[in-house]
Protein backbone atom coordinates (compact mmCIF):
# COMPACT_ATOMS: atom_id res chain seq x y z
CA UNK A 1 0.00 0.00 0.00
CA UNK A 2 1.46 3.27 -1.10
CA UNK A 3 -0.31 6.25 0.49
CA UNK A 4 2.62 8.60 0.89
CA UNK A 5 1.85 10.94 -2.08
CA UNK A 6 -1.77 11.39 -1.01
CA UNK A 7 -0.82 11.91 2.63
CA UNK A 8 1.86 14.43 1.71
CA UNK A 9 -0.57 16.37 -0.48
CA UNK A 10 -3.23 16.31 2.24
CA UNK A 11 -0.78 17.74 4.74
CA UNK A 12 0.36 20.54 2.42
CA UNK A 13 -3.11 21.92 1.67
CA UNK A 14 -3.79 23.23 5.21
CA UNK A 15 -0.30 24.75 5.36
CA UNK A 16 -0.75 26.63 2.12
CA UNK A 17 -4.18 27.94 3.05
CA UNK A 18 -3.00 28.97 6.51
CA UNK A 19 -0.29 31.15 4.97
CA UNK A 20 -2.78 33.68 3.54
CA UNK A 21 -6.50 34.27 3.73
CA UNK A 22 -9.08 36.60 2.32
CA UNK A 23 -9.93 39.47 4.67
CA UNK A 24 -13.25 39.59 6.50
CA UNK A 25 -15.90 41.62 4.61
CA UNK A 26 -15.55 44.69 6.88
CA UNK A 27 -11.76 44.71 6.54
CA UNK A 28 -11.97 44.13 2.79
CA UNK A 29 -14.23 47.20 2.48
CA UNK A 30 -11.72 49.29 4.48
CA UNK A 31 -8.82 48.08 2.32
CA UNK A 32 -10.72 48.79 -0.91
CA UNK A 33 -11.60 52.30 0.28
CA UNK A 34 -7.94 52.94 1.20
CA UNK A 35 -6.80 51.68 -2.20
CA UNK A 36 -9.22 54.01 -4.01
CA UNK A 37 -8.09 56.91 -1.82
CA UNK A 38 -4.49 56.18 -2.84
CA UNK A 39 -5.29 56.22 -6.57
CA UNK A 40 -5.97 52.58 -7.41
CA UNK A 41 -9.00 51.77 -9.52
CA UNK A 42 -9.09 47.95 -9.63
CA UNK A 43 -7.25 44.89 -8.30
CA UNK A 44 -7.29 41.12 -8.60
CA UNK A 45 -6.82 39.70 -5.11
CA UNK A 46 -6.43 40.93 -1.53
CA UNK A 47 -4.77 38.63 1.00
CA UNK A 48 -4.08 38.85 4.70
CA UNK A 49 -0.80 37.12 5.52
CA UNK A 50 -0.38 35.25 8.77
CA UNK A 51 2.26 37.76 9.91
CA UNK A 52 -0.26 40.62 9.52
CA UNK A 53 0.82 41.97 6.14
CA UNK A 54 -1.81 42.89 3.59
CA UNK A 55 -0.96 42.04 -0.02
CA UNK A 56 -2.82 43.19 -3.12
CA UNK A 57 -2.18 41.59 -6.51
CA UNK A 58 -2.43 43.44 -9.81
CA UNK A 59 -3.63 46.78 -8.46
CA UNK A 60 -4.35 49.13 -11.36
CA UNK A 61 -3.25 52.70 -10.76
CA UNK A 62 -4.56 55.87 -12.37
CA UNK A 63 -1.29 55.91 -14.36
CA UNK A 64 -2.59 52.82 -16.20
CA UNK A 65 0.06 50.46 -14.81
CA UNK A 66 -0.45 47.41 -12.61
CA UNK A 67 1.38 46.90 -9.34
CA UNK A 68 1.69 44.29 -6.62
CA UNK A 69 1.27 46.10 -3.31
CA UNK A 70 1.96 45.57 0.35
CA UNK A 71 -0.06 47.66 2.82
CA UNK A 72 0.63 48.56 6.42
CA UNK A 73 -1.97 46.57 8.40
CA UNK A 74 -2.67 49.49 10.76
CA UNK A 75 -2.85 52.48 8.41
CA UNK A 76 -3.59 50.60 5.16
CA UNK A 77 -1.08 52.86 3.40
CA UNK A 78 1.04 51.34 0.62
CA UNK A 79 4.45 50.41 2.04
CA UNK A 80 5.79 48.45 -0.94
CA UNK A 81 4.95 48.72 -4.64
CA UNK A 82 6.37 46.60 -7.45
CA UNK A 83 5.38 47.12 -11.06
CA UNK A 84 3.76 44.01 -12.47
Amino acid sequence: MRRTPFLAAALLVPLASAEAREPAPEMKARIEAALREQGYTAWEEIEMKRDGRVEVDDARSTDGKEYDLELDPQTLRVTKREED
